[in-house]
């Protein structure tokens, strides 16, 4: 079961990215961006290069021109494939050419530039001395919301994600988690995003009893007990958007602290959510879910910011932490997580994708946030 696929993308749509990400770049006061392969690139062309390749390849976007994609020649016919290639003029090189002079005619040689942040240092080096005059800023920096407010196909995407990611947790609550070791936990959740239609599955943390305290805990050798609080935290990309998702589940029958802790970190998070409006700013979100906990005591355990945004990444900006103060936007979507970790013993986290609406917030996850019990 993988659902219907999506709508693709269409030449338009890419071409409308690059001009807006060219416009972004004007307005902050930059010469243009080059983006290297990775999620930008993916999300402004269709293109994803070969991961391993060490040949430089780059998009320029400039106001005022035409975007143009360096690309070394022996994969430029690939290149020439990708959806958003008709609004590109593709400049190839080959082996034995200097790429950083084809790229630097293309260049304002007094300019400031917006980099993508995963640029290979050999790369931004190379051009550094070819254009010594430039300078350049990590484009995460320059145009943090370059990605960050989605359109209708996107939320689309996002909201399958999500769907696929909460159909994963009503059948892993299914499964014996008692005696059983949270790595083989782990590769039934992994097996059940990828049967619910994930091509790429990013994370899948199994955190019981102490290993809870630990909010990016690895799934390890750990035999899980009754009596034990497990914390599941997983996602990863269906139809190139991301999914992630957390909830806290008990092996048997908890104690009263447990579901206590448990209420507190449910009522801080729904917290969070009511605190998703436009206008508002990302550290309003932090603030209400982290005034909760506080309030209850158990400040000094939450010990993380409350959410981070998603889109063609499982983590990207906006982030909901304090001293953010970017006002939402509808279209923005990003995580709802807060925590109570106590060390030594077990750590809650509940955790749902949230879409700025018109009016206030829409969920993307809806799987049961009261303490499930499992066997």
């Amino acid at each position: 079961m993988t659902g219907t696929a999506p709508v693709p993308f269409t030449a338009d749509d890419y071409k409308a990215r690059m001009e807006r990400a060219a416009r972004q770049a004007a307005e902050a006061g930059l010469a243009g961006l080059l983006v290297a392969p990775g999620p930008d690139m993916v999300w402004l062309t269709g293109y994803t290069p070969p991961a391993d390749t060490e040949r430089l390849t780059l998009l320029v976007l400039a106001p005022g021109r035409e975007p143009e994609l360096v690309v070394p020649a022996l994969e430029a016919p690939d290149a020439g494939r990708a959806t958003g290639a008709p609004a590109l003029t593709l400049r190839d090189w080959t082996d034995g050419k200097d790429p950083y002079a084809l790229t630097a005619a293309l260049l304002d040689d007094r300019g400031r530039f917006g980099v993508s942040d995963n640029a290979w240092a050999l790369h931004l080096l190379a051009l550094q001395r070819t254009l010594p005059d430039a300078s350049y800023v990590a484009l995460t920096e320059a145009l943090p919301m370059l990605r960050a407010v989605k359109d209708a196909a996107e939320l689309e995407r996002l909201a399958a994600a999500g769907a696929a990611a909460d159909a994963a947790f009503e059948e892993i609550r299914t499964v014996r988690f008692s005696g059983r070791r949270e790595s083989e936990v782990a590769a039934d959740l992994a097996a059940l995003l990828r049967r619910f239609g994930h091509s790429q599955v990013d994370f899948t943390i199994v955190a019981s009893g102490p290993n809870g305290a630990n909010p990016h805990h690895e799934a390890g050798d750990r035999r899980i007990e009754r009596g034990d609080m497990v914390v599941l935290d997983f996602g990863g990309l269906k139809d190139g958007y991301g999914s992630d998702t957390s909830r806290t589940v008990h092996v048997g029958e908890p104690t009263d602290e447990e579901r206590r802790v448990h209420d507190l970190v449910r009522e801080a998070q729904e917290a969070g959510f009511r605190a998703v409006r436009p206008g508002a700013a990302c550290q309003d979100v932090d603030r209400a879910a982290r005034r909760v906990i506080a309030d209850a005591g158990y400040g000094e355990y939450f010990i993380h910011r409350t959410g981070h945004g998603i889109g063609v990444t499982t983590h990207e900006p906006p982030y909901m932490i304090e001293g953010e103060e970017q006002p939402l936007v509808p279209g923005m979507c990003f995580s709802v997580e807060p925590g109570v970790y106590l060390p030594g013993r077990f750590g809650v986290r509940i955790e749902d994708i949230v879409t700025v609406t018109e009016d206030g917030g829409r969920r993307l996850n809806d799987t049961e946030r009261e303490l499930v019990t499992v066997d």
